[in-house]
């Protein structure tokens, strides 16, 4: 999305930066993983292709791009138990940033500082205010430190303060307490209806968190290209 390709959100172990084309050779490395492809329904793709959804997502024009999924009769049930590669080629909106270690970076180029991605889709045609969340701890020396925990709340907030998110979904193995439930793609689906309280307290979690200008920062390498 458009409104997101200038941020960055910097928390204590993770920062979020928006996905740019200097990003994609390291993602399509990870998206080789039999793991990953099975952990994210995912196809592999050439590197060719990688870089076209990127471009997709670059020039995704937000509430354009919003709309014409509207009137297209885009619908949640099409798209529901499908994840982030599919979502993407069939248009649906989507909001996305790399993850990168802030121990890491910006000490280092921003490549050697990925560890995954997270993203927010909005599947749902009839309600925009309904966020999907999908998060990828990609580097398996990274899983297990609470990246993934930190990177999710960081995007939640983002969802609720920027992109007016009241209610979340997620995808997960099928031994949670599901709102629906997918066999073939053995998985289910939580849901978080965002109160007054919740929003609240999500924005607590956060606060700690540093929002700052891509084009504005300095890397070590100069500034990625996009």
């Amino acid at each position: 999305m458009k409104i997101n390709q200038d941020t960055v959100l910097r928390g204590k172990k993770v920062t979020l930066v928006p996905y740019t084309a200097a990003h994609v050779p390291r993602y399509h490395e990870w998206m080789q993983s039999e793991e990953l492809q099975r952990l994210t329904a995912s196809e592999p793709l050439s590197l060719e292709q990688e870089h076209e959804m990127q471009r997709s997502w670059r020039d995704d024009a937000d509430s354009e791009h919003l709309e014409c999924f509207l009137k297209e009769g885009g619908s949640g049930e099409q798209v529901f138990s499908i994840l982030g590669r599919t979502h993407s080629e069939l248009g649906v909106p989507q909001c996305t940033f790399i993850v990168l270690d802030s121990e890491r970076w910006p000490g280092q180029v921003e490549e050697n500082s990925m560890v995954g991605d997270v993203n927010l889709f909005l599947t749902n045609a009839e309600d925009p205010t309904v966020g999907e969340i999908e998060i990828m701890i990609a580097e398996p020396s990274c899983r297990g430190r609470g990246f993934g925990k930190e990177a999710t709340l960081l995007m939640m907030a983002y969802g609720v303060r920027k992109l007016g998110i009241t209610k979340f979904e997620a995808k997960i193995g099928q031994e949670m307490k599901p709102v629906a439930v997918n066999s073939i793609f053995q998985e289910v689906t939580l849901r978080l209806d965002v109160s007054d309280q919740e929003r609240q307290w999500l924005l607590e979690q956060t606060n700690h968190v540093e929002e700052m200008s891509y084009a504005e920062l300095k890397q070590p390498a100069g500034v990625l290209d996009t």
